[in-house]
């Protein structure tokens, strides 16, 4: 019998393989460097790092993460199949596509593959695309061998998007109140009350820092003045400010929310919001991960009862992070060019799909033509 010692080192050679070659296409990804007829120096060493560093940065931490599983399904799909990834073979990419969409094989990590949506398709193509230019090729998505396949699935295949249902007011008031007043609970309410009054992405929220240039990989900053909160964000679509008026009461006003939170944990430089320690009475300097706000979310809907009538894997289904921006875009009744610049939309389209329960009709553009 093997001792647990070889139980756990030991790894079939086949994922042996794969991990090698991860590694050698996370080496090849990394495409900058010096030109060959250029001598390296120290300082020129220095500046390819430099450079490397703002490539790295051209798109989020969770967009790479995602680019990178991407190709890393691709490339272990291509090796299943007995072909390699590099260079694009646009024939072998529509096939892959047909197998996603139609779950006609085993994937990688499974004895079984499940078809995925259109959407999540969509996505993967064009991490493969976005990884084929960081290694120097080019893939022509209008190449009849990926453009006709993913026109025949997005015509099969594709369905109205499920959205995430949005919060209203007395929902996020009633998760707010489920929360304790001690230091964690004073950064949760926080949390919540500024995700759905500023209309937040999760990843917005803990990018935050309290002040302009706190940290490196800070996502904005904020200012408190007398009538609200001003923050700083650069989000997905660029660099925008959001404006957070205060509440009507100091219970449920997220400005005071998070000036309570800055001054009990003591906070006056770096991430807003940061780990506690076990026993919830002391912050710690760590930021939080986003996906602390989706747990966060799923525990206070089930705490507060929301959507009781449903089973419980119904009722977390039901919500996400999402449901912050969606809660605002639908309660805010304001003129919806507000909704618009809070949300930072680039159309007022896109703000009405985020509209979960507006008044549909309006406009009467039946009444409008005479009938």
């Amino acid at each position: 019998m093997p001792s647990e010692t070889e139980k756990s080192t030991s790894t079939p050679s086949g994922e042996l393989d794969d991990a090698r070659i991860d590694e050698r296409d996370h080496e090849e990804s990394d495409g900058i460097a010096l030109p060959s007829h250029v001598a390296g120096s120290g300082t020129l060493d220095r500046l390819v790092d430099t450079a490397r560093d703002y490539a790295r940065a051209a798109a989020s931490e969770n967009t790479l993460k995602a680019y990178a599983k991407d190709w890393a399904h691709f490339a272990r799909w291509c090796r299943m199949k007995g072909a390699e990834p590099l260079p694009p073979s646009p024939e072998m990419i529509g096939l892959y596509l047909a197998d996603l969409a139609s779950g006609s094989g085993p994937s990688p990590s499974q004895s079984a593959s499940r078809p995925l949506s259109v959407s999540t398709i969509e996505r993967r193509l064009s991490g493969l695309a976005w990884n084929y230019a960081q290694r120097g090729f080019t893939l022509d998505r209008k190449n009849r061998h990926i453009a006709t396949v993913l026109a025949g699935i997005k015509r099969k295949h594709a369905r109205p998007p499920v959205q995430k249902e949005a919060f209203l007011a007395e929902d996020i008031l009633a998760m707010v109140a489920t929360l304790p007043f001690d230091l964690r609970g004073l950064r949760d309410r926080a949390i919540l009350l500024l995700g759905y009054a500023g209309g937040l992405r999760r990843s917005e929220i803990v990018s935050l820092d309290v002040q302009k240039d706190d940290t490196l990989e800070s996502g904005g900053w904020i200012e408190i003045f007398e009538k609200g909160a001003l923050l700083t964000l650069n989000a997905k679509t660029g660099w925008r400010e959001v404006e957070i008026g205060r509440g009507s009461k100091e219970q449920t006003c997220p400005v005071h929310a998070l000036e309570q939170w800055l001054h009990f944990a003591k906070i006056d430089f770096g991430p807003v919001f940061v780990s506690t320690s076990r026993d919830g009475k002391r912050a710690s300097e760590t930021r939080l991960n986003d996906k602390h706000v989706a747990r966060l979310i799923k525990r206070t809907v089930l705490d507060a009862g929301i959507r009781s009538e449903l089973p419980e894997k119904k009722r977390l289904a039901l919500f996400s992070g999402h449901s912050l921006r969606a809660g605002l875009a639908s309660s805010a009744e304001v003129d919806e060019r507000y909704v618009q610049k809070q949300l930072g939309h680039a159309s007022a389209e896109m703000t009405r799909r985020y509209q979960r329960r507006r008044d549909r009709f309006r406009v009467n553009l039946t009444k409008a033509a005479g009938l």
